[in-house]
């Protein structure tokens, strides 16, 4: 039999959580802005507590989000965070740096770890690294292909974690680009700019449509900028959507499938899950009889965005790094 792939997604909210998990979702990472980079809302170690509680009865997992940069007065931090979570019941945590690793290790070694270092997580023997450090886990770049992404699978025993739909990041600064755009353009202009507000709407997570990057070369593709506690994000200007080759994934024993919900509605989010369930469990319940149905991808056309275009993302093109 197969191994049954987990479907896991992000939240902003308990409601979120409650609802994507009534969609098919059987895992979530979520956390705080000052310790997990990019999530759709900050949750603190009491809601954090409860999202586990509803979570536990239901066999859906909460790992909680430590993948930020970290400096010295975050680093200061991690222990009474994590012996927090802990308390809480995550299932386990998402990192990147060591400082991290080491103090789980020390105060709570039950929990899993799950390496994510974004664009630098690339091949099998980075992953065998980890694993001999205690990740558990290996969360692969999103710019590999499928052949690679077989061969990781072929070269190592962790579990590992492909983002299969949904947009992706492309660039990340520290510093507030936006905000600093927009109050030197308010100064500079002696006027109120186009995007008044966009700001705000941003520190929410919140997508503003007059806010993205474009390419001379390539000026019908449009990058948004999303900006939140942790900097500023430029993200893909399309959506990564491997459900009609998710079985691809499945034979080969991918453990985990991730959705990324960030800067999409709760109705969309909840419709790509249904998808991605439906498909998930139709392969599991007979490998050899599986066979896409198009109306799981169909209800998510029906929703997308039509200046977003769904793609493979680099599943099938040829990576240069």
């Amino acid at each position: 039999m197969a191994i049954k792939p987990e479907l896991l997604a992000s939240a902003a909210t308990i409601e979120e959580i409650e609802r994507l998990m009534a969609a098919g979702a059987d895992a979530f990472v979520i956390g705080e802005a000052r310790f997990g980079m990019r999530l759709p809302g900050d949750m603190d170690t009491k809601q954090i507590a409860q999202a586990v509680k509803l979570a536990k009865p239901h066999g859906v997992k909460i790992y909680a989000a430590l993948n930020n940069v970290m400096d010295n007065d975050t680093v200061e931090l991690l222990p009474y965070y994590i012996r927090a979570i802990t308390d809480a019941g995550v299932n386990g945590i998402v990192f990147g740096d060591p400082a991290v690793l080491m103090t789980v290790k020390r105060i709570a070694p039950e929990l899993s770890m799950h390496w994510n270092a974004e664009m630098t997580s690339t091949n099998y023997e980075t992953a065998n690294y980890w694993g001999r450090r205690g990740a558990t886990r290996f969360v692969l770049a999103r710019e590999l292909n499928m052949e690679q992404v077989l061969e990781a699978r072929n070269h190592t025993s962790l579990e590992l974690q492909v983002q299969v739909h949904g947009l992706t990041n492309i660039y990340h600064s520290k510093r507030p680009l936006v905000h600093n755009y927009l109050d030197h353009h308010e100064k500079s202009e002696r006027r109120p700019v186009k995007n008044e507000g966009a700001s705000e709407n941003l520190s929410k997570g919140k997508l503003d449509d007059g806010l993205y990057l474009i390419e001379t070369e390539r000026p019908d593709e449009r990058y948004p900028i999303y900006e939140d506690a942790n900097g500023t994000h430029i993200m893909s200007s399309d959506d990564v959507c491997m459900l009609e080759n998710l079985h691809e994934l499945m034979e080969a024993g991918i453990h985990s499938f991730k959705i990324e919900t960030l800067l999409k509605s709760i109705v969309y989010n909840e419709t790509v899950i249904r998808a991605y369930r439906a498909a998930i469990d139709a392969y599991y319940a007979d490998p050899d009889g599986y066979a896409f149905q198009e109306e799981w991808l169909e209800s998510i056309v029906a929703l997308q965005d039509p200046a977003r275009e769904l793609s493979y993302g680099f599943f099938y093109k040829e990576q240069v790094y």
